[in-house]
């Protein structure tokens, strides 16, 4: 049995093979997920696992270079905002539509979808180094 770190074999199969530049998405509940995307489903009820307590744990395992975070949050959801500022507080944040997020849907190595019931829970996670 794995003793510490990401106990879920999926999102731990998926952090140890992310790459420089490779993209992985943490979304809420209702994000719409492409059929062919590889996706994780960590949803179990409304909220459950919150969007923020899955970064914070994928976090201590992957290498962020960049965020990609949708231009909506900070007006329409400004406490989920405020939590991913606080997460990545020296990494830089790009925020685009939300339109041209979904499309950039199609690129990642997976999505990981948490419980989230909030609108525009939603980042891209860009794969950095540690050298």
């Amino acid at each position: 049995m794995k003793k510490c770190g990401i106990l879920n074999r999926d999102v731990s199969e998926i952090v140890a093979g992310m790459g420089h530049t490779d993209m992985l998405v943490v979304c809420d509940a209702g994000l719409p997920i492409p059929s062919n995307a590889r996706r994780v489903d960590l949803a179990l009820s409304e909220n459950n696992p919150r969007f923020a307590d899955v970064l914070r744990v994928i976090l201590r395992e992957l290498s962020v270079e960049k965020v990609i975070a949708e231009q909506e949050t900070e007006t329409q959801n400004p406490a989920v905002y405020q939590e991913i500022m606080e997460v990545f507080p020296d990494t830089p944040v790009e925020k685009i539509p939300h339109a041209e997020f979904k499309k950039m849907l199609g690129q990642v190595k997976a999505i990981i979808r948490t419980g989230e019931f909030t609108p525009y829970a939603n980042v891209i996670l860009v794969g950095g180094v540690v050298y």
